[in-house]
Formats: structure tokens, C-alpha cells, sequence
């Protein structure tokens, strides 16, 4: 296996299956380190470059610096820095990355990630690059279906609400396409899954797009929820179309496997009911945990802290 030492994490399809895998396998390997205090990463600087809101993954990725005695510095509110005199992107990264071991950036424009990584000269990771991409979120749910599945390989996962705007949809379904799997896409006509992400992962394993959740939640082994991004959406009147479209409720769960799981990006709106946190099904809220130990070993392979 090629060391990860001084990646960039700026798509999922950069990585064979074979290092996701990898990744995967050090992740279980680093879960204790996420309890004890680690001096990993003593002397490591990160820098946090978000350009739009984040609590879930800005916190985990600096609370997973910490726990492997690293640190972190962060731009809070891009109207605090130079950006907002009219400093562009690629000087603001540039001058960043003098100062840190890595960079993670989150920006509402797509591209932004890899420009970002062609012009520093550390490691960058793809914390959210627009509508397009979120790679780790990916890893993070590739670990969450095999820790609660115990395998990926030959399971059925659905995707439900807005696959077009949905970045970490988009990164985990072309994830996806390496093992044996079936996918279903359920959305509203105007939310249906980019159509280059479709024929990518068409391409390479069993994949139907459905209208109704109600004929395929009984099959499911593993219901991935998304909620509609009213951010991503220009025209209002289009999100009020669509709003609500979906809402995962009790009766949806009494449908599904015993021991099919629900997944969940987060935040949520309205689209899971809250009574559904209560059942076994529901693994959103371990998501988040699994999501710390991911960028922990994530960041100790990258650095150089293990092999």
C-alpha cells in the first residue's frame, strides 16, 4: 500500500478502493484515541478555511487535531478576514499555507477545493466544495455502514430528498460504486441526482431511480435521508415546490429490515421525525462520532503520524 503521507483529499475518486479500505481499516485501529489524549500530531497545525457555515464538520475536524495533540487555527468569519477587503481565493490559500501542516477548506463555489490544492503546497482536504463534492463525509458513511452492517458489499441503500444539491450524496454514491451493491434514488422530479454522477455509478453497479419511497423502504438495508438545502436553491418558489417532500416517520420504520440502519448527513429540518430517534434503526447520531474517528486517521495518515 503507497503511503498517504502529504495527500490531498479533494475527491472521493481520487482514492482506489483499496486505500479507502485502508483508511477505513486504520480508522478502527485509531477509535481508542479518540477517549485517550494522543501526541500524534504534537507540533501540527491546521487551518480551518471555511467560506460557508459548518458546525458538524468544522468541530470534528478540529476536535480530531486535538485529540491527536495538534492544533488548530481557524478564520471564524471570513468578513473578519482579508477576504472580505477583496483578497481572492488563491492569495488567501497561499498565504495559509505558510503557516500550517494542513489546510481544510470549505468554500460554496465548486472547484474551490482542488484550486486550493494545486496552489498550496501542504495538504488540503475537501471539507465541501459547493453542490459538488464532500469526501470525507463519504468516508465517514462508508465507515458507519460497515461498522453497523458489518459489511458493504451486497447490501441495498436508497438515497431520499435532494440528490442534485446534495454534496455528500454525490461523494458517497460514487464511493459506492466500488462495491457490489444496489442503489435506488428517490426525489422530486427538479431534485433528481446530477445526471454525471448517475451514468458514473450507473456504469459500474445495479442503480434505479424511484418516485415513491413506500415501494422499495422493505427491500432497504441501508435509508440514507437528506434534507432539501433551501441555500442551494436561486429561485424560492422552487423550493417551496419541493419542500416536505419526504419525511421519514414511524410508520416507514415498522416497513423496514429489523436491522436495516438510517443514516442522515445532518442538520435535519423536518425530514426525519423525531420520534424515529428513538428506534434502533436510527444511526445518525453515531454517524457523527464515527465522522471524528474517520478524520483523525484521515489526518494522522495524511501527516505522516502512522503508516
Amino acid at each position: 500500500m503507497p503511503s498517504l503521507r502529504g495527500r490531498d483529499m479533494i475527491s472521493i475518486t481520487d482514492f482506489t478502493q483499496e486505500e479507502i479500505e485502508y483508511i477505513l481499516d486504520k480508522t478502527d485501529e485509531i477509535r481508542k484515541l479518540s477517549i485517550e489524549r494522543s501526541d500524534l500530531l504534537k507540533g501540527k497545525v491546521m487551518a480551518i478555511l471555511f467560506f460557508e457555515p459548518s458546525t458538524r464538520t468544522r468541530i470534528s475536524f478540529e476536535t480530531a487535531m486535538k485529540r491527536l495533540g495538534g492544533e488548530t487555527v481557524d478564520m471564524s468569519e471570513p468578513k473578519r478576514a482579508s477576504i472580505e477587503k477583496g483578497e481572492n481565493l488563491t492569495d488567501t490559500v497561499r498565504v495559509i499555507d505558510n503557516y500550517v501542516d494542513v489546510i481544510v477548506i470549505r468554500h460554496p463555489l465548486e472547484g474551490s477545493a482542488r484550486l486550493a490544492a494545486e496552489i498550496a503546497e501542504n495538504p488540503v482536504i475537501n471539507g465541501g466544495s459547493g453542490a459538488e463534492e464532500h469526501p470525507t463525509q463519504a468516508l465517514l458513511d462508508l465507515y458507519t455502514i460497515r461498522r453497523e452492517k458489518e459489511r458493504i458489499n451486497g447490501l441495498t441503500i436508497a438515497f431520499v430528498g435532494d440528490l442534485k444539491y446534495s454534496r455528500t450524496v454525490h461523494s458517497l454514491s460514487v464511493a459506492l460504486a466500488n462495491y457490489n451493491v444496489k442503489l435506488y434514488f428517490i426525489s422530486p422530479p427538479i431534485l433528481k441526482m446530477r445526471r454525471e454522477i448517475l451514468e458514473y455509478v450507473s456504469n459500474k453497479v445495479s442503480v434505479e431511480e424511484v418516485n415513491d419511497l413506500n415501494d422499495v423502504v422493505e427491500e432497504v438495508d441501508v435509508l440514507y435521508v437528506t434534507r432539501i438545502q433551501k441555500e442551494r436553491f436561486s429561485d424560492i418558489s422552487d423550493y417551496m415546490k419541493v419542500k416536505g417532500s419526504y419525511k421519514i416517520t414511524l410508520d416507514h420504520v415498522k416497513k423496514m429490515r429489523e436491522d436495516a440502519i438510517i443514516m442522515h448527513p445532518l442538520p435535519r429540518v423536518d425530514e426525519i421525525d423525531y420520534a424515529v430517534d428513538q428506534t434502533p434503526q436510527a444511526k445518525y447520531f453515531k454517524q457523527v462520532y464515527y465522522g471524528l474517528l474517520v478524520r483523525m486517521s484521515l489526518l494522522a495518515l495524511i501527516l505522516g503520524a502512522v503508516e
